[in-house]
C-alpha cells in the first residue's frame, strides 16, 4: 500500500527558488504548494492541510519571523526557516518564535530533504508522546508544567518560555548531573545535528539562565564545563 505524499507549503518571494525546490522535492514524494508572501501563505493554510512549512526569513511586507510567530500561535505545524543570514542571533530568534529548524542559503537541496525528514520524525514522536505527558517536574523550588508548558518560580510567579527554551530545559531536566555537548543540546532543541562551531546554543543557554535567575558569572543550575558543554546541577523530582 502506498503512503500519502508529504504536503509542504513553501513560502519564498524568489520564483526561481520556489520552482527549483518544488521540482526537486517532488522526486521525494513531497507535494509542494509554493507562494510568495504572507497573504498567499494564509490563504493556502486556510484552504489546505500541510505537514510542514518551509518559510523564507526575508519576505516583502511581513517578514518570515512575523509569519512564523503567527503560524505557531495557531498550532504546532512544523516550520523550517530559510535564511541568508548566518548570525547566531537571527537563528535563535527564529527558534524562540517556534521554528523547528533553519537552513542557511545557499544550501544543498539534499540537506533540506534530510532536515524535513528529521523535523517530521521529531513531530511524530512528540505527537505520540503527548498522549500521556508527565504533568509537572520540580527542581530547586521551580516547577515546569509539561501540560501547560509553563515555568513557575519558587515565589509562584510564571516565567514565559519560548519553544526553544522549553525544549532545552526539558533536555537538561531529563539528564541532570550529566555533561551535555553543544551538539547534543542543539539536536534536542532543534531536532538536528549541527556543526561544532555553531554558537547558537550558547545564546540559548544564556537566555535560559536569565529566565532561571542564574548568575552568568557563577551559575548555580546551568554550569559550563569548559571544552565539553553544559551540565544541569539542580535536584530534579516529579
Amino acid at each position: 500500500m502506498s503512503h500519502p505524499a508529504t504536503r509542504l507549503l513553501i513560502v519564498d518571494d524568489d520564483p526561481e527558488i520556489r520552482s527549483l525546490l518544488g521540482q526537486y522535492l517532488q522526486a521525494y514524494a513531497m507535494h509542494c504548494t509554493c507562494v510568495g508572501d504572507g497573504v498567499a501563505m494564509r490563504a493556502a493554510l486556510a484552504g489546505q492541510r500541510f505537514d510542514l512549512v518551509i518559510l523564507d526569513l526575508m519576505l516583502p511586507g511581513e517578514d518570515g519571523l512575523a509569519l512564523c510567530r503567527q503560524i505557531r500561535s495557531e498550532g504546532e505545524l512544523p516550520i523550517i526557516m530559510l535564511t541568508a543570514r548566518g548570525e547566531a542571533t537571527d537563528r535563535v530568534v527564529g527558534l524562540e518564535l517556534g521554528a523547528d529548524d533553519y537552513v542557511v542559503k545557499p544550501f544543498d537541496p539534499r540537506e533540506l530533504v534530510a532536515r524535513i525528514h528529521t523535523v517530521l520524525r521529531r513531530s511524530l514522536r512528540g505527537s505520540a508522546a503527548s498522549g500521556n505527558p508527565q504533568q509537572d517536574v520540580h527542581f530547586d523550588g521551580w516547577t515546569l508544567s509539561h501540560l501547560k508548558r509553563e515555568l513557575t518560580t519558587p515565589q509562584q510567579l510564571l516565567v514565559p518560555l519560548s519553544n526553544a527554551e522549553y525544549r532545552l530545559l526539558c533536555t537538561f531536566l531529563e539528564r541532570p548531573q550529566c555533561i551535555l555537548s553543544r551538539e547534543q543540546l542543539l539536536d534536542a532543541a532543534r531536532g538536528r545535528t549541527v556543526e561544532a562551531f555553531d554558537r547558537s546554543i550558547d545564546l540559548l543557554v544564556s537566555r535560559l539562565r536569565q529566565k532561571l535567575g542564574d548568575d552568568p558569572k557563577a551559575p548555580r543550575l546551568l554550569k559550563t564545563v569548559r571544552g565539553e558543554g553544559y551540565l544541569f546541577d539542580g535536584k530534579v523530582r516529579p
